[in-house]
């Protein structure tokens, strides 16, 4: 059989989270199927068995496959044949809950898809990797960004060496809408994403800077070595930070920044990055996806578009766009593109081939755990006035 063997049927989906009032579920929901690989049949939508049986019929799920709890829903997907159980789940509920969830699917043979972060601590992360592992489980975290075709191209540039040896990173995730304290007011996602019970060690550097660091590892391949970070907290009585910033030593001798903000006026998901290199520097702006800035001194600035057929995309770049240049793809069709990454890998080990995702251009279990060693460390750093702390991790990737 050989590598890329087609598997002849879609991909059995389940959900966990999304339930009504939800915003990453149904994102979720929408970019796994957008590609006709995959099709949801099953969820435990809400940790209220009542409110997840309630929000099936809004995800076209029979209610003999409404579960009213993850656990329910690994134990009865389990008893199903092998023809009709679900090939993965995609775990979308808030940060504590992740570890828990996500374990009991990979131990019961199930793929993953996880958002991010990992887990809420560095020990759960280290652990769910160890289990995945084992269960030798398809693993995918879900840093979207990674997935934009300009991002791709982007890396692909890097890796081919055509902007040298990389110098300077500066990542950035810019918004405003915690400005106010919105959780005083109990709406949901302000809510539990301020929660350091619910949400972890750091508030928007677990929330939006684990994405800006993930950028600047996808596209540079660089490995970290030590990081410097403070991290702040403006709006008075709020218990994690909504404002930070962090220097990062790589151990190519280069250096990197990320920054987020939480309570800047006006940004809605300003997410950009920088890449200095020895013959070129790059730029690309989320909420401007489908062009990148590229410049080399003494030329003309090179704007480069999401154009399929130009001749400087890439194999991967040209695979990650589904229209033609000049019809907008952003956020949506960037999520997909993670989830068919993966698609290929849980394919190939339905057709029992062994799966070895290492190499994965998708964000992996590995990408996880670098992810929650990133906001560990940056919490412990800020506590220490910015003292260094090592980044190295012995599942870092290139």
């Amino acid at each position: 059989m050989g590598v890329n063997a087609p598997l002849n049927r879609k991909l059995r989906m389940g959900l966990v989270g999304g339930g009504q009032g939800a915003f990453i579920g149904r994102v979720h929901a929408t970019a796994a199927i957008m590609d006709n690989r995959a099709v949801l049949v099953a969820g435990a939508l809400s940790a209220d068995p009542a409110k997840a049986k309630a929000s099936a019929p809004d995800y076209d799920i029979k209610p003999e496959r409404a579960y009213g709890s993850y656990q329910e829903m690994v134990a009865s997907e389990s008893k199903l044949p092998a023809t009709e159980r679900i090939d993965f789940v995609s775990v979308a509920t808030p940060n504590h809950t992740h570890f828990e969830i996500a374990k009991a699917f990979a131990e019961a043979g199930f793929n993953v898809m996880c958002d991010k972060p990992l887990t809420f601590d560095l020990t759960q992360a280290e652990e769910l990797a160890k289990v995945a592992q084992r269960a030798g489980v398809v693993f995918g975290v879900t840093h979207n960004y990674s997935g934009y075709p300009l991002v791709r191209l982007a890396r692909d540039m890097v890796h081919s060496g055509e902007l040298g040896e990389v110098n300077a990173v500066r990542a950035f995730y810019i918004q405003g809408w915690l400005r106010r304290r919105l959780e005083k007011d109990k709406q949901k996602q302000a809510s539990w994403r301020t929660d350091p019970s619910r949400s972890g060690a750091a508030g928007a550097f677990g929330d939006i800077g684990t994405h800006a660091y993930n950028l600047g590892r996808f596209i540079t391949g660089l490995l970290p070595d030590q990081i410097s970070c403070n991290l702040k907290t403006f709006e008075s009585g709020r218990k994690l930070d909504d404002y930070g910033t962090a220097v990062i030593r790589y151990q190519n001798g280069g250096l990197g920044t990320v920054t987020a903000s939480q309570i800047s006026h006006g940004r809605e998901n300003d997410i950009w990055i920088e890449v200095d290199g020895t013959k070129g520097a790059l730029e690309w702006h989320q909420e401007e996806p489908n062009k990148m800035m590229f410049r080399v001194n003494g030329q003309p600035l090179r704007v480069y578009t999401r154009d399929p057929n130009a001749a400087y995309m890439t194999d991967s770049a040209k695979a990650s766009c589904r229209l033609p240049s000049g019809h907008p793809e952003a956020f949506l069709e960037a999520f997909a593109n993670v989830y068919t990454a993966a698609y290929t890998d849980m394919a190939a080990r339905a057709n029992g081939q062994k799966i070895d995702s290492s190499k994965s251009l998708y964000p992996n279990v590995a990408d996880g755990v670098d992810g929650m060693n990133f906001i560990t460390q940056s919490v412990t750093s800020s506590k220490e006035n910015g003292a260094w702390r090592s980044l190295k991790h012995p599942l870092c990737r290139e």
